[in-house]
């Protein structure tokens, strides 16, 4: 059965005189002739059977289904050229590593230690992204991934790697700090995370706080830790973060410790890898390095170069 693709100068030509709005204008940047877009539009059309375009007093116009297949099309383009892009980055004499992360682990914890592993493996190209949270996706494209322990990912092997550890935060000068040390949180106002918007309620019960708020859901929202940390920085309020998110911080004294308890994180993190990487070299590699990274933590070792 033959496959309806068109050819990609038509699709290119067709995407910049949607963009143009005009075939000359499109022409310009294509550093084609105008009756070179011309053609390639009308073969497109023939191809499609529906006019895409139309000349006016205003200059060329995309019709209602002119602006529909642009609208699809112009991200197939983008995801194509991004394809195309990846496999030029693709060292010939080595190693692909596409790691998927949950953002604070990656950047917080991940990349300072990152450099021992890529020592280890100077043939290893490594390319982080991130795995979004409470996101279902069929077939991640990732080799592995480091996600919470419930994260969804069918087919792929699994295995616990880390706990989760979170403290309460504040700004050195903070207008609640004193309260907040005596365990008095009634009228402090809380930050939130909404994808945790019941981790200050296990918090206090897992602190034995006497003085909570009477109502632990409520206070400035963001949707990611990145965030509370610069609103922790403001003073808008107190923060409830992982750990290791905030170390580098605490260490030089930019935020405190409001309050001495730290209590268990909601989740854990684990190892993920994909099932056509099981058994790989590179990813059995970084999985022992992985292991040896979370042994030192913890035993109090920081990372090279951390603090």
């Amino acid at each position: 059965m033959p496959r309806h693709l068109p050819s990609t100068r038509a699709l290119l030509v067709f995407d910049a005189v949607a963009r143009c709005h005009g075939v000359g204008k499109a022409a310009e940047e294509l550093c084609l002739t105008h009756s070179a877009v011309s053609q390639q539009l009308r073969l497109l059309e023939l191809q499609l059977g529906v006019r895409l375009v139309q000349r006016s007093a205003r200059g060329t116009l995309l019709t209602e289904a002119g602006r529909r297949y642009h609208a699809q099309v112009a991200g197939d383009l983008l995801r194509l050229e991004n394809h195309t892009l990846e496999a030029m980055a693709q060292r010939p004499d080595g190693e692909r590593l596409l790691v998927g992360a949950v953002p604070m682990l990656a950047e917080r914890w991940l990349l300072p230690r990152l450099p021992g592993f890529l020592a280890e493996q100077p043939a290893c190209s490594v390319h982080l992204q991130v795995f979004p949270t409470q996101v279902y996706m069929d077939e991640p494209h990732f080799d592995v991934a480091l996600q919470y322990d419930d994260a969804s990912w069918p087919g792929a092997a699994v295995r616990p790697l880390r706990a989760e550890r979170v403290a309460v935060v504040c700004a050195p000068g903070s207008r609640w700090r004193a309260a907040v040390a005596q365990g008095d949180f009634r009228d402090v106002p809380l930050l939130q995370l909404s994808s945790r918007l019941g981790a200050w309620q296990a918090w206090f019960a897992q602190a034995g706080i006497a003085r909570p708020p009477a109502n632990a859901m409520v206070g400035h929202r963001f949707d990611l830790f990145s965030m509370v940390l610069e609103a922790v920085r403001a003073d808008l309020g107190i923060g409830l973060l992982p750990r290791y998110g905030v170390a580098r911080e605490l260490a030089s004294a930019e935020l405190c410790l409001a309050h001495p308890f730290e209590g268990d994180g909601p989740r854990g993190y684990s190892l993920f890898v994909a099932p056509h990487r099981a058994g790989d070299a590179t990813v059995q590699a970084f999985g022992a390095w992985l292991d040896a990274q979370v042994a030192e933590e913890s035993q109090g070792i920081p990372p090279p170069g951390g603090r």
